[in-house]
């Protein structure tokens, strides 16, 4: 069996960061500044869905609490029309039964509690977030090849 290696290199991904909070989405935008990949930045579940509709997005990082949709609700219309892109929960309130269903179900990658260590915990997981997209793009190719 013979197959190519197609992987992007992180470099060129991208991470969309919702939240409805301006201070905390600053906040993640000044932290990001110098990480390889393209960053992207919504203040509501509506906007980011038009970033999606327009950018290739490989990773979303999200408020759980959000006016009109929330965390979750998000993710879930995002895996109905773009089923590539990998889900982290951020959020400050801990609804652990219902976080933990939905990282059960494979229906978010992690769950970032707030307040985060960006240098820690934050910047570590989008990097596996963007290293899990890697690794099912590699396996869909093959077995598209297959």
């Amino acid at each position: 069996m013979k197959w190519r290696q197609k992987t992007l290199t992180v470099e060129k991904r991208a991470v969309l960061f919702v939240d409805d909070d301006e201070i905390v989405l600053r906040s993640i935008e000044r932290g990001f500044i110098d990480e390889p990949y393209n960053t992207l930045f919504a203040k509501s579940g509506q906007e980011a869905l038009e970033i999606l509709q327009r950018e290739e997005v490989h990773v979303i990082v999200t408020d759980m609490r959000m006016p009109e949709v929330d965390g979750l609700e998000l993710l879930e219309i995002i895996r109905k029309m773009y089923p590539h892109i990998v889900g982290i929960v951020l959020s400050g309130y801990t609804e652990m039964a219902t976080l933990q269903k939905a990282v059960d179900q494979g229906e978010i990658f992690r769950f970032i509690p707030k307040p985060w260590k960006l240098e820690g915990d934050f910047k570590k997981v989008v990097r596996e977030a963007i290293e899990h997209y890697n690794l099912k793009s590699e396996r869909d190719t093959v077995r598209q090849q297959n």
